[in-house]
């Protein structure tokens, strides 16, 4: 008998502590935020013009990254741009002419092989690479700065081709305007 009283007691307990008081004075800042606007009782069956949207905002670096892709990669060695990287530029610079009060910085990377002064060199070109085609694409050159990196920040850790091929890329990295 004593035994069922505790282990009945033990599940009260645990269901017990399981169970979450809402959080009256919580500001509702999860998908379901109003944006402060005070829940009232209307007969009309449209949402209210202050919710906010599902998604990245608009113009963000989280948008850049969804919609469009924030990054290409290189050959070993190489600053020029291939097939893939000018298709995913070319989609950067229709997403920038969407965005026109946006600025962009384009990062310039490396993997760890050669010295830190090549890499920062090589890096500075991927970057310039990257800017320059975007240029080229339309987008404001004053809109666009440049940083190399070299090969201080990797994405990839380790020294194998897989790491290397992560590393070997341009960043395209927005600093100001309608997201930021």
């Amino acid at each position: 008998m004593r035994f069922k009283f505790l282990t009945i007691f033990a599940a009260v307990a645990l269901l017990a502590a399981c169970e979450t008081a809402p959080d009256e004075s919580a500001s509702g800042s999860g998908t379901g935020d109003t944006g402060g606007a005070t829940a009232t009782s209307t007969t009309t069956s449209t949402a209210p013009s202050t919710m906010k949207q599902m998604g990245p905002v608009p113009g963000s670096q989280e948008d850049l990254i969804v919609n469009v892709g924030d990054r290409v990669f290189f050959d070993f060695d190489k600053f020029s741009l291939g097939a893939d990287a000018r298709a995913t530029l070319a989609k950067q610079a229709a997403w920038l002419q969407k965005f026109p009060s946006v600025s962009v910085t384009v990062e310039g990377h490396c993997d760890e092989r050669g010295t830190r002064e090549y890499n920062l060199a090589l890096g500075e070109r991927r970057a310039n690479s990257v800017k320059d085609y975007l240029v080229a694409l339309g987008v404001n050159p004053g809109r666009v700065t440049t940083i190399s990196y070299g090969e201080e920040r990797p994405v990839a850790l380790g020294s194998n081709e897989s790491a290397w091929a992560q590393n070997r890329r341009g960043v395209t990295a927005v600093t100001g305007g309608a997201g930021s």
